[in-house]
This record gives C-alpha cells, structure tokens and sequence, in this order.
C-alpha cells in the first residue's frame, strides 16, 4: 500500500498543489483583510485630521506591500500548475476558468498593483484626498481578484452556468449564471470576513507588542484599538451569517460533504452537532463524542427535527477520500473561530473599560494569537478542498481523470521538494523584513 502511495502521481499532483496554495494563501489573506483596515485607518485620519491615523497606515501599507510581493511570487507556480499536473482538466475546463482566471490577472490585479504604486510613491503628489481615493481602489482590486479566484472555485464546487460537450469539454454557456453562481456569492462572504480576521488580529497583535515594549504609544493604540474592534465584527461574521450561509449550501449540495465534516455515518432526524470525536471509518461510527443534540439538523435545514443523511446512505466511491482530515480541518477551523469571537469579545470589553493598555496578559494573549486565524484560514480551505473529493468538478469530472498523463509521481515529488527549498527561504526572508518593519515602527515607515 505504501509503495503505491509513493508512486501513485495524483496524489503527489494534490500534494504539491495542495502545498503551494496553502503556502501562497498566507498573504492574499493578510493583504484583502489589510487592505479594508488601510481604508478605514486613512479615512479616520481624513475625517479626523489627525496625523496618527495617516502615520499608522504608511506603516501598514508597508507590510501590505511586503505581503502583496510575496503573494505574486508564490502565485505564480500554482498557474503554471495546471498545465503541468493538470493538463487533462485544464484542456477540458479552460474554457470556463480560464474565464474568471484570466479577469483576475487583467483587471483586478492590474488595478491593485497600479494603485498600490501610488499609495507608496504618490501621497504628497495626490494630497490627503486623492491618496484616500487610491485606497479605495486598493481595496477594490484586491477583493475583486479574491471573487474572481473564488468564482472559479465555485465552479469546482458546485457548476453553474456551463456547458458540456460530446467530449466533456466545458464552456461558459451562462456568462451571469456563472459568475454570480449562489455558491460563489457565499463562500466569497465567508472568504472576506475570515481574511478581515486575519488582517485585524495581526494588527492588534504588533499593536499589543509595540505597547507591551513601550514603542510607538501613538500607533499602538491606532492599530490595538483598530485591530480589536474589526476583529469583533468579522469574527462574528465569519461565524454568522456567513459561516452559517455556508453550511445550509454544503447541505443543500454537497450532502455527503457535511456528513463526513460531522463524522456522521447512520441518518436520522434531529442530528446532533459532534463537538468533538474521533471518525472511526473502518467501524463506520464516531468514537468518543460530545454532541449538542438536534443542533446539525437545526444548522443544516432550519429544523431540529430535519433528517440529516449519513455517509452510509451514498455509495462509498462517493465519499470524501480522506475522511478523517475533513473532519478534522472542520473542527479545527470551527473551534479556532468561536476562541476568536471569545478572545476579540473579551479585549473589545476591556477597550471599552478603558483598562486594555495596560492589561499585560491580555496584550501578550492578542500578540500570541496572531498566527491562529492563519492555521483557521488554511483549515477552512482544507475543508471545502477535500469535501470536494473525489471530484475535481463535483459530480461532473472525478480528480483521478485530470491529471497529466505523462508526469509521474516521482517526478511531481522531486519538484515538491525543491519548492519546499524555495518556500522556506522566501519564508524566512519574508520574516526577516516584517520584523525590521516592525522595529522601525510608523515613525520611520515613510522615510
């Protein structure tokens, strides 16, 4: 079994994709959630008229751009991609994602990177006003192309719009059908929110830092204040209504999805949600739960008494092909969400005290969670990734037929590795630069 494992080439092709997008998605996040928070930070400061606000946003639209620099890079690999593990599904699909693929590379990535050109170079030439407006657009390149990528997705998940021909050969047939698919509109509400998250803790948490050192009092509290507040909404966003619009969606189209998210084998009506468990495929039940009952029919149907099917009503070449790691990412994502809502709770109550600035524990707990809504983020991929499986186009073209007939395992692997190499250094060097950014602190970020 292991030796097939080691040459089978689809899963080196999933595990290199898997590797380079979850890697390469560190700063796309960071980047759409900075981008509002710039926003909002510049147009405070144009409202207010205080320079504080304006100083604290040079200093992010500065690891903005470190991030934004990072995202390209390691962007790029994952395009190339398809045509080099998966020329079956690109020759067959790119007639539809090659739509929304090539939209994001010409409008929303040209217009955020433009624009980010004059936010950097152009603020005493465009005045407070016009720089204002460039932020703005900003932040409409950016998220545009975070739809554009995620309509593409959609498509994976759950195909609209399309047309198939004698050959399997897929084209757009409904432009709008396409693009404003139901899932797309859902799962980019949920997409926003969670990057808004990530965005808002690390803020809060360099904020937390600089006032726990004693540096840069000013601009900590712009950014603690800032931080804490924005991360209170969108955490409790992501949980509601958009985590929830979420859930109904994976029910009403993917079934066999959200039983193996809950480890859930047998059907039956009032379903409870499994807390916690351990899936026991082999037994085909789940070993040692804590439930709250009738509560999964409640979130899946908006009835506690609904029937929710379990695994075992589908045929098993239809379910998830790694059941234990769905399940797993979703809980994990899951419990990393309601700690978010606790802990951003707790700081917005102490802000409102009065009593944050020189609550040392609570400012060491917001500089110690900034890498978690990163691990939340990539669970939350994780999760719809492989809910998808066995499918590459759910219910339409299976994963195993897309790869490319003539690159094999080892192959895929010996490059696997080598990205690895280059990864940890891009990595490292990544760091190195946001820590120097940090020590330098607003003070000497435009100078």
């Amino acid at each position: 079994m292991g030796l097939v494992v080691m040459t089978d080439p689809v899963f080196w092709h999933r595990v290199q994709f898997g590797f380079t997008l979850t890697f390469h998605y560190i700063f796309p996040q960071l980047t759409m959630g900075l981008a509002l928070l710039i926003v909002i930070l510049k147009g405070i400061g144009l409202r207010t008229g205080k320079a504080v606000w304006n100083d604290t946003a040079r200093f992010w639209i500065r690891v903005f751009g470190l991030s934004f620099a990072m995202g390209v890079v390691t962007g790029i690999p994952m395009e190339f991609q398809f045509g080099t593990n998966w020329a079956v599904f690109s020759a067959r699909t790119g007639g539809v994602i090659g739509q929304t693929l090539a939209m994001e590379g010409l409008f929303a990535f040209f217009l955020e990177s433009s624009f980010f050109a004059l936010l950097i170079f152009g603020e005493s030439r465009l005045g407070p006003r016009r720089h204002f407006a460039a932020a703005v657009a900003l932040l409409a390149g950016s998220w545009l192309s975070g739809y554009f990528i995620i309509t593409t997705n959609a498509f994976m998940q759950s195909p609209a719009g399309y047309t198939m021909d004698a050959t399997g050969t897929f084209q757009v047939a409904r432009l709008a059908e396409f693009l404003f698919n139901p899932w797309a509109m859902v799962e980019y509400l949920h997409n926003q929110t969670a990057a808004t998250v990530t965005g808002a803790f690390v803020m809060a948490a360099i904020g937390a830092f600089w006032m726990l050192r004693g540096e840069h009092q000013p601009a900590a509290r712009v950014s603690l204040k800032t931080g804490v507040v924005a991360g209170f909404i969108a955490a409790n966003l992501v949980a509601f209504p958009t985590g929830h619009m979420q859930g109904r969606m994976v029910a009403d189209r993917q079934p066999v999805t959200l039983a193996a998210m809950e480890g859930r084998f047998d059907s039956g009506t009032h379903a409870p949600l499994a807390m916690i468990g351990q899936p026991n495929v082999a037994e085909r039940k789940l070993d040692n739960p804590i439930v709250l009952p009738s509560l999964l029919s409640w979130i899946a149907y908006g009835d506690f008494s609904a029937d929710v099917r379990g695994l075992n009503a589908f045929p098993e070449s239809d379910w998830p092909t790694n059941i234990e790691l769905l399940y797993y990412s979703f809980h994990v994502m899951v419990g990393l969400g309601t700690i978010f809502i606790g802990l951003m709770s707790l700081a917005l109550l102490w802000l409102w005290r009065g009593r944050l600035w020189n609550a040392r524990w609570m400012l060491w707990a917001l500089t110690l969670a900034s890498p978690f809504p990163f691990i939340a983020n990539t669970a939350g991929w994780m999760t719809a990734e492989f809910g998808r499986q066995p499918w590459l186009i759910y219910g339409l073209m299976r994963t195993v037929d897309g790869v490319s007939p003539t690159v094999h395992g080892g192959m895929t692997l010996f490059t696997t590795l080598g990205f690895a190499g280059l990864y940890f250094v891009l990595g490292a060097l990544f760091l190195l630069l946001i820590l120097k950014e940090i020590g330098r602190g607003p003070a000497t970020a435009h100078s």
